[in-house]
């Protein structure tokens, strides 16, 4: 059973998900990163550009969501690092730091509450900028149109993005218009007038990108 709330970290999500059943998961690109928590091990998911297929992940998982574009400043480390992997924050942060971190959580009488703390704690003020970049390519915007509304030049942004997102603008885009096409589907909205609404040239390219990105069909992703 999967549960989720606002966190008091700008723009991130607080989830749990418990899974008594060794069966596959798929998690979709959607420009995060985030903090986990499972059978005592600290953990960060990095940013995806394609599904993640969790199999047999038995358990209590608890995890911090940050907002896209985040996650770096607070890890330490630039995201494109962290592209397609998890990895044991052990891998990040020096070992007794990371203990002491797992002993609090092990303590605490809520672990999402925890990590959530620990983060609050490490987060330094974000950079709007590039959550007005998020808010622009979420929005349908395209790249060339945001760059000219942040004052950057394509070069200056693909490698801001790279060290934000793991990836150029365009991939962020691509992904955000998924995530924005998967929102409307799911809300009723014929998948027609999806594709168009989100920004596709037609339901055709909504399929094959979105296939791509989630390595399952729309009306598989929409029947799951």
């Amino acid at each position: 059973m999967y549960e989720e709330r606002a966190s008091r970290l700008s723009g991130a999500v607080v989830w749990a998900n418990r899974t008594d059943e060794g069966g596959a998961g798929r998690v979709l690109p959607d420009g995060c990163m985030d903090l986990l928590w499972h059978e005592g091990r600290l953990l960060v998911a990095g940013p995806d550009t394609r599904a993640h297929v969790t199999e047999g992940a038995q358990g209590v998982w608890v995890g911090l969501r940050f907002y896209p574009g985040t996650a770096p400043a607070v890890l330490g480390v630039p995201a494109h690092e962290l592209l397609d992997r998890r990895v044991e924050l052990g891998d990040l942060w020096p070992a007794a730091d990371v203990r002491r971190l797992r002993d609090r959580v092990v303590r605490a009488a809520d672990p999402a509450a925890a990590l959530e703390e620990i983060a609050l704690e490490r987060t330094p003020p974000p950079d709007p900028s590039l959550r007005r970049l998020v808010e622009a390519l979420g929005a349908g915007r395209s790249v060339a149109a945001a760059a000219d509304e942040l004052g950057l030049g394509a070069r200056r942004l693909h490698r801001r993005c790279r060290a934000a997102f793991g990836y150029g603008p365009k991939t962020l885009a691509r992904v955000l218009r998924m995530q924005r096409a998967l929102a409307l589907a799911r809300a009723g909205v014929p998948l027609a007038e999806t594709a168009l609404r989100a920004g596709y040239a037609d339901q055709p390219h909504l399929s094959r990108d979105v296939r791509e990105l989630a390595g399952l069909p729309l009306t598989g992703l929409l029947g799951g």
